[in-house]
């Protein structure tokens, strides 16, 4: 049980840009929802010093919020093409004070269950979006002494590594450190004036139906649970061992299969058998992809917002089942593969020529049935192991635990750096009850 105890807006310290930015298509394409995280602190006696966390928070994010100034302002809808401009109007972040009667260890592996869901400010999706602040903060108080700071972004502006810049950076304010990254705002490196696209983008076509549906109604509405699997260092390196012994001759010429992709090509091939798919139906598997060394020029270090999007590794259930993981890790690599700079470019002329570029956002919110459904017989994975998860210190240590506050549906999943970071991960998957289980145990069986 969690109590709001108060609740803040927080506004730039200074005054900051009064403008509108425009947003990329990279922008245009993502939830409108706040993409929920959530991270954990031990208890310390430094929580009873003055000034209290709250008040770090709150000073500390008002002064984040100037070099950060987008994310206090407000999206607007613009004409009749489901599309979005940023009011940079210093509206502000909220902010809110709770406590729990709970302990952390309460949370057991901090599943992205909907009591770590209520550490993480809700949001009235049916409210106009231009009175919905960009940035939610939740600082949650246990009774054994511990601390969580829940946060929700507006995926809009941010991608995974533009939100965890900002946490950085947010965080070496707190301790009144000097930051050496700035963030870089002009989006418009990602707007093409010009062009039409060259390639068939198979990524925005609808997913694939399970066979005899004529739509995935039913399949939205099954329920869903979330399980985290930890794949140890060693599992990690079987996998991509036997990914790679599986490759033929002319591809033993090339590079190797990456940790990445031999895991993700596991999660595929139990995914299948899990759900019991038939031989023929096809499947497929969406990855995300970072734009930012694959567009040349490359964008700037510290560019701020998305710069991220999806490919879709194609694949028929019977193959990605029987043939050797090398099969299914080579589909991944091939839809990889294909984002080059020219294909990444026709992408964004794409999405530039769409009257209505809404149908192509996902929604990330649990049980929303609005947007693609990437659930039975596809999944969706995103990885975090790239990325600098772990860090965020306030004045009282480094967080010990980092994770999703959510999964929004059947078939999404993260692939995280586990804490230690020692190489090893943790899979937090959703899936339909029914295919849970079978699933955790192909995961560990087939290693």
């Amino acid at each position: 049980m969690v109590s709001l105890k108060d609740s803040y807006i927080v506004k730039p310290a200074e005054q900051t840009p009064n403008d509108l930015m425009c947003l990329s298509d990279c922008d245009q394409t993502k939830a409108i929802t706040h993409a929920p995280t959530v991270y954990f602190y031990r208890p310390t006696s430094k929580f009873d010093d003055t000034p209290s966390p709250i008040d770090i928070l709150r000073d500390s994010l008002s002064k984040a919020l100037v070099v950060f100034y987008p994310l206090a302002g407000r999206l607007h809808l613009i004409g009749g093409r489901g599309r979005l401009e940023l009011h940079c109007n210093s509206m502000g972040a909220l902010l809110l004070e709770a406590e729990s009667e709970t302990k952390i260890e309460d949370y057991g592996d901090f599943a992205p269950t909907p009591q770590i869901r209520a550490l993480i400010p809700s949001v009235d999706y049916n409210l106009p979006i231009h009175e919905l602040p960009l940035v939610l903060v939740q600082l949650t108080k246990f009774s054994c002494g511990g601390i969580s700071i829940g946060l929700g972004i507006s995926h809009v502006l941010v991608d995974g590594w533009s939100a965890l810049h900002f946490v950085a950076e947010w965080s070496k304010i707190a301790l009144c450190e000097p930051s050496d990254s700035p963030p870089f705002h002009d989006r418009s490196l990602l707007l093409l004036a010009n062009g039409s696209p060259r390639f068939d983008h198979i990524e925005y076509n609808p997913p694939p139906l399970l066979i005899g549906h004529s739509d995935n109604l039913e399949e939205r509405k099954k329920e869903t649970v979330v399980n985290m699997l930890k794949l140890s260092k060693d599992q990690i390196d079987k996998l991509k061992k036997r990914a790679n012994e599986g490759k033929s001759s002319d591809e033993k010429n090339g590079r190797g299969y990456s940790r990445y992709e031999a895991v993700a090509g596991h999660m595929w091939k139990c995914a299948c058998r899990a759900r019991k798919l038939k031989s023929e139906q096809q499947t497929n598997l969406y990855v995300a992809i970072d734009l930012r060394n694959r567009l040349k020029p490359a964008l700037p270090k510290c560019y701020f917002g998305n710069a991220a999007t999806r490919t879709a590794a194609i694949g028929v259930s019977g193959l990605i089942v029987s043939e050797p993981l090398c099969y299914a890790s080579s589909k991944i690599r091939e839809a990889i593969d294909r984002m080059t700079d020219e294909y990444l470019r026709s992408s964004l002329a794409f999405l530039r020529c769409q009257e209505d570029v809404s149908r192509y956002r996902n929604f990330h919110t649990v049980g929303c049935t609005q947007g693609a459904f990437y659930g039975n017989p596809n999944l969706e994975i995103t990885t975090w192991a790239g990325l600098p998860v772990y860090g965020a210190d306030f004045g009282w240590g480094k967080e010990i635990h980092m994770g999703p506050g959510s999964i929004g549906f059947d078939g999404k999943s993260f692939i995280l750096p586990d804490h230690d970071e020692d190489g090893s991960f943790i899979i937090a998957l959703r899936l339909q009850v029914p295919h849970m289980d079978a699933f955790r145990k192909f995961f560990y069986e087939d290693i």
